[in-house]
């Protein structure tokens, strides 16, 4: 399970970099993986400081790649 976290984890990485700052639910569609394992692969990526979340509204959150300063 772990590859597979990693594995995600990249694909979100090039789906951001590629899409800039997208919705959790458009990152879900875009990455044609399952939601848990989208979820769980950004948590890991935000727990590592790779990614901003930013709650938008009730229950919807925007997702970026950290710019590195």
């Amino acid at each position: 399970m772990i590859t597979e976290i990693g594995i995600v984890a990249g694909e979100i990485w090039h789906y951001l970099d590629q899409y800039g700052e997208v919705s959790l639910t458009a990152a879900v569609k875009g990455i044609d993986r399952p939601r848990d394992n989208v979820l769980l692969s950004l948590g890991w990526l935000a727990r590592e400081g790779h990614v901003l979340l930013q709650q938008v509204g009730s229950g919807e959150y925007k997702i970026s790649l950290r710019k590195n300063a």
